[in-house]
């Protein structure tokens, strides 16, 4: 490639680019040697599999643009990937040990696979690979808490699940101060299904509702998966809260809870837990999702900074994938490529010295992707959350709520206000 090809691929692709171009100019002259080795243990079969698929699309289109770029300091970079299928601690665990045994894989950059109650950080700690995932846990920053010296490698790539619960909560009590919505009353109702992920949100929101002014007037649990929502419903229609909290997260189950729902709604908004951002949500329920509001703590901006990967991402999967997802891993693999640059190359097999200098200016690049700005918080080695958690928007990645307002369309990013490009619409069955 030449000088011109290089800085033109650069300007094209953007995420990092110029970076990675001022660290591989020391190594123009040098002949390319030999890949770099990552994996990635993905659930691409299974229940989980449309999020798997497109974690996939983001660490190929990842791979594609940082070696395009240079790669890292002149070497490329080559993915393995493993299923993961329907999940668990003994197939996660086991995918990963496969990455390191058969491939010497230098980093290891997962999605989310669930059920693992974290055990996966020590298949990375136990062989000093770096490991980059996308679990949403707070598991994962109370486990780096408990020794971080052990899992000096091991990063949350956006922040955990607990911050849904506040940010939700503000979220709610600033969209009725500024008078875009009339609440029906004080009350939220808070249903979630028995996985951890859903459990954790579901009781941060009950545990700081009375901090935002809110009563909970209903937790109910329901199973995992659940497409049966008439018990729940009945609850809910029997005592109408102002706001319903939905932190199950299965797209296909969400969409069922609105089509039961819609035929006799209450008075309340509707607020649901990450499946509202996949394509199957809103091509299950139609019509009956519009209205519907839903939060990401990370996912592709809908901004001018972005919109090279969203076309770049489109282009090669279709109109119909969902570069909101794919971008997490696409990030993740720009940061550790970026990191392993900046301390002189990724390391070799075994190398713990040279994985702990990778892991330490992972730890101090504060990157800004295509989902925001990801800053790793010391001591927890999980992404910082804006506005909950901090109030520099350069320093943290923001907390997304998005709106369906047509399901045809992609939904709308409604708030936080710096980041915004649509206003809250009244849901169409509310008619306070």
């Amino acid at each position: 490639m030449t000088r011109r090809g290089f800085l033109a691929t650069a300007s094209a692709t953007g995420m990092g680019a110029t970076l990675l171009a001022s660290l591989n100019d020391a190594m123009a002259r040098a002949d390319i040697r030999a890949p770099v080795p990552f994996g990635s243990a993905l659930p691409l079969s299974g229940f989980a599999a449309a999020d798997g698929i497109e974690f996939r699309h983001g660490l190929e289109l990842a791979v594609e643009h940082v070696n395009a770029a240079g790669g890292v300091l002149g070497r490329p970079l080559q993915l393995h990937i493993e299923d993961t299928k329907e999940m668990g601690a003994d197939v996660v665990t086991q995918a990963m040990q496969r990455l390191v045994d058969r491939y010497k894989v230098s980093a290891i950059i997962n999605g989310y696979n669930v059920g693992t109650n974290m055990v996966e950080m020590d298949v990375a700690a136990d062989n000093h690979i770096l490991f980059i995932h996308y679990n949403t846990l707070i598991s994962h920053n109370n486990k780096v808490k408990s020794d971080t010296h052990k899992y000096y490698g091991c990063f949350q790539g956006d922040p955990p699940e607990y911050w849904y619960g506040p940010g939700v909560l503000l979220f709610l009590r600033t969209l009725s101060e500024s008078g875009q919505w009339k609440a029906l009353n004080n009350k939220v109702a808070i249903v979630t299904s028995a996985n951890e992920y859903s459990v954790v949100i579901a009781n941060a929101i009950r545990a700081k509702a009375a901090d935002y002014g809110f009563v909970v007037s209903l937790f109910e649990t329901v199973p995992y998966p659940n497409n049966q929502w008439g018990p729940t419903l009945a609850k809910l229609r029997k005592d109408p809260p102002a706001a319903i909290t939905v932190t199950h997260y299965l797209p296909q189950d969400l969409a069922q809870f609105m089509l039961q729902f819609r035929p006799n709604p209450t008075q309340s908004l509707i607020y649901m837990q990450y499946g509202p951002s996949l394509p199957a949500f809103r091509q299950i329920g139609k019509e009956a999702v519009n209205g519907v509001i839903y939060s990401t703590v990370i996912g592709e901006l809908p901004d001018e900074f972005a919109a090279p990967f969203d076309k770049a991402y489109k282009a090669k999967y279709g109109a119909n994938s969902a570069p909101l997802i794919g971008s997490q891993t696409y990030d993740g693999v720009w940061h550790w490529a970026l990191a392993a640059a900046l301390a002189g190359g990724a390391p070799e097999p075994g190398d713990e010295r040279q994985q702990r200098l990778v892991a330490e200016k992972l730890l101090r690049l504060i990157y800004r992707g295509v989902n925001g700005s990801c800053r790793y918080i010391p001591g927890e080695q999980s992404a910082y959350c804006y506005p909950d958690q901090v109030r520099d928007p350069s320093l943290g990645m923001p907390h997304q709520f998005r709106q369906h307002q047509d399901y045809t369309a992609e939904p709308q990013l409604i708030a936080p206000s710096l980041y915004a490009t649509a206003k809250f619409v009244q849901p169409p069955w509310v008619k306070l």
